[in-house]
């Protein structure tokens, strides 16, 4: 598997750093052309001229001779040769009247040295053709000069030179994207290879198991939002864990007295009176809660599905639910006060709002003693509407603060560790949101802002 991985990224990094130096290749070759031809056409226009000057040269000859003068005409030849020109003199007939190789044969062995070690004599190309030119004199024909080029030295260095150039840098190209795919691939997947590692042991049901954080990239970032995930991971498990204990040790309780009472009447020392058939309700009641409360987060989860939003006029909402509070805010002596600055439409589902409230406002009352208050406040903030029920109660701690609306967190033994986690999955529903506040043996605080 690593292998297989590592040769994938390999070939990848490879493909890439290859294309992207071919393409800076493919530019350098293509500059390249461009200033062999410019410098092609530089060297052809030199040249050009100096057939312009051999064919006035030639034409001036023939005029101040009235003819064809072989000691003139060799001089013209040898200074031909010398410009880089490979000539031939022809008359009206077609014949030759002389030509570069018999005007050079002419000179002296010492003249013939000076000549080759100043020209490129040796790199005539014979497979090129010669150009001819007219020859005039007063506008009548006298003859045709026939050229050859010779290839300067120097172009076939400059070519040469670039063809070695070009070479050597595909071959260095070459061997520098095999080395730096190498290398950039065994650093990339070395910390690829260690979140590959903690996956599969997570898979594997290892949820203890973290990547090292290094770096400052992108791989730095996955890696720590792997051991997040792999932290929430854990700490789900064990919420988990603990709701299956609390689930159990919730059921055995109802069951094991339902269990007694119906041994009981079975074996007749009990009798099946109205008296203890409540009682079994009521220990049937307290199983159907736990069912509901782990129901109850089940269609939380989907609640964006079927959410019924409906306008409401939040100030006699909340206070038709307050009502149902108050018989046990005075039971319980507790002070209540409702807060309302302004009267208030919400675009919201009415019985999620409500479970919301109701959720809330039983936590209030459970953490509240005698003689404490608790409020409902309400209000606009930016384009949120907000709900905030607050009490003077235990508090929470600060180090239970953070994870109370995680499902099956409870800060206090009793119940499941589900009112908060529900509420705030109805609140998101609505796109709004729930922030707590608390000061440990002060109070607590729970805002709920809603759109509208």
């Amino acid at each position: 598997m690593e292998r297989k991985m590592f040769r994938s990224i390999w070939i990848k990094f490879f493909i890439v750093l290859l294309i992207v130096s071919l393409f800076a290749l493919s530019a350098a070759y293509i500059l390249r052309e461009l200033m062999i031809r410019d410098f092609r056409y530089y060297l052809e226009g030199e040249m050009e001229d100096k057939v312009y000057r051999v064919i006035a040269n030639i034409e001036g000859s023939y005029e101040k001779y009235s003819g064809w003068n072989i000691d003139s005409l060799n001089e013209n030849t040898i200074w031909a040769l010398m410009l880089g020109l490979e000539i031939k003199i022809k008359d009206l007939n077609n014949r030759i009247i002389i030509d570069t190789e018999t005007a050079f044969n002419k000179l002296s062995p010492s003249m013939q040295r000076r000549i080759k070690a100043i020209t490129d004599i040796g790199l005539i190309s014979k497979d090129k053709d010669f150009s001819p030119y007219p020859l005039f004199i007063s506008g009548k024909e006298i003859g045709r000069l026939e050229v050859r080029f010779l290839y300067p030295e120097k172009e076939f260095f400059f070519i040469e030179r670039s063809n070695r150039f070009l070479l050597f840098s595909l071959f260095a190209v070459g061997c520098a994207v095999t080395l730096f795919s190498i290398i950039f691939s065994r650093k990339l997947t070395e910390p690829i290879k260690k979140l590959d590692y903690a996956a599969s042991a997570i898979s594997a049901g290892d949820l203890k198991s973290r990547v090292e954080i290094a770096g400052s990239d992108e791989i730095k970032r996955l890696s720590e939002t792997f051991n997040k995930m792999a932290e929430n991971l854990e700490k789900q498990d064990l919420l988990r864990k603990k709701l299956i204990s609390n689930v159990a040790h919730e059921l055995r309780t109802p069951i094991t007295v339902i269990k007694g009472e119906v041994e009981g009447m079975m074996d007749g020392l009990v009798p099946a009176d109205k008296e203890h058939l409540l009682s079994l309700y009521e220990e049937i009641n307290r199983i159907k809660k736990i069912l509901d409360g782990i129901e109850d987060i089940s269609q939380a989860e989907v609640s964006a599905m079927w959410i019924k939003k409906q306008k409401i006029h939040l100030k006699p909402f909340l206070k038709s639910i307050v009502e149902r509070f108050s018989r046990i805010f005075i039971d319980k002596g507790i002070n209540f006060e409702f807060i309302n600055g302004e009267e208030i439409e919400l675009n919201a589902d009415p019985d999620r709002i409500s479970q919301i409230v109701i959720n809330l406002l039983s936590n209030a009352l459970k953490a509240t003693e005698r003689g404490g208050n608790i409020w409902v406040k309400t209000g606009k903030h930016d384009s949120e509407v907000f709900i905030e029920i607050g009490d003077t109660g235990h508090g929470i701690k600060p180090d239970d603060l953070p994870y109370i609306f995680e499902r099956f967190y409870k800060v206090s033994e009793g119940g499941l560790g589900l009112g908060l986690s529900i509420a705030k999955e109805l609140a998101e529903a609505h796109g709004g949101r729930i922030v707590a506040k608390s000061t440990y043996g002060k109070g607590s605080s729970f805002t709920v802002f809603i759109p509208y």
